[in-house]
């Protein structure tokens, strides 16, 4: 198969874009990025965005937007905004203690995310969850991953954030496995029990593993770093996790 594409999500570098989200634009496609996933547009239009995008040979290859946009009305809006974008993927990176306290919470939290995705497919486009650490201690008997993985339809996007499980004490290979094709998109961020602003190839994450299973059976269709912790400038960062992607053959 073809080499997945290789985005970045640009709340790793969000000072910088708050700044100048032009030049940053700028400097992640000649770091070789192919594309970038929005967490906040930075007061611009998508006609707006989508001309940046175009300018520097990028994609959009995801959205974090908030779980009340793919609500009611507002979900159609969202679709529109990001199909201006190119974008196909709209992933809610965050959820309140309404949808996450209890088991049935997460049940209903889940029929939610059906309901909107059977409404996005009808668009041409995917709703999906991001995850933290939390949803892998138990709750109620069960893995919040699970009970929501578990009781949403293959369509429902999971986007396994691959440092954010290890900080909570899961691998993300089991997950990978048990959901198949169902990560289209996939957070690439490393973790390290004794350093907590490694890059990526610095840390405990089993990047031979996840990249086995996401170029199989995960249906993954684009890998996106994020950085949330710096050694460096942000920006010299994400730099630096692309350059080790590209050295072991990604």
């Amino acid at each position: 198969m073809s080499k997945i594409p290789i985005g970045v999500q640009l709340y790793s570098v969000r000072d910088d874009c708050a700044r100048d989200l032009p030049g940053v634009l700028e400097a992640v496609a000649k770091m070789g990025y192919a594309g970038v996933e929005f967490a906040g547009y930075y007061d611009r239009s998508a006609k707006d965005l989508r001309k940046l995008l175009d300018d520097n040979g990028l994609k959009c290859c995801g959205t974090h937007t908030g779980f009340h946009t793919i609500l009611g009305d507002e979900l159609l809006k969202t679709i529109e905004f990001n199909k201006t974008l190119g974008n196909p993927f709209l992933i809610v990176p965050g959820l309140g203690g309404e949808q996450t306290a209890s088991k049935t919470a997460w049940l209903a939290t889940a029929k939610t995310f059906n309901e909107a995705s059977a409404r996005a497919r009808e668009h041409g486009a995917y709703v999906g969850y991001h995850n933290h650490s939390m949803e892998f201690k138990p709750l109620d008997g069960e893995m919040p991953w699970d009970t929501f993985f578990g009781n949403t339809s293959k369509d429902v996007v999971m986007q396994v954030d691959t440092g954010n499980m290890l900080h909570g004490g899961a691998e993300a290979a089991p997950f990978l496995e048990r959901y198949p094709g169902r990560a289209l998109t996939v957070h690439l961020k490393e973790y390290a029990a004794n350093n907590d602003k490694a890059l990526i190839g610095e840390g405990d994450v089993n990047w031979p593993e996840i990249f086995r299973l996401c170029e199989g059976i995960a249906g993954t269709q684009w890998y996106i770093v994020e950085q949330e912790s710096y050694a460096f400038p942000p920006l010299e960062c994400i730099d630096k996790c692309l350059q080790h992607l590209k050295s072991i053959g990604k």
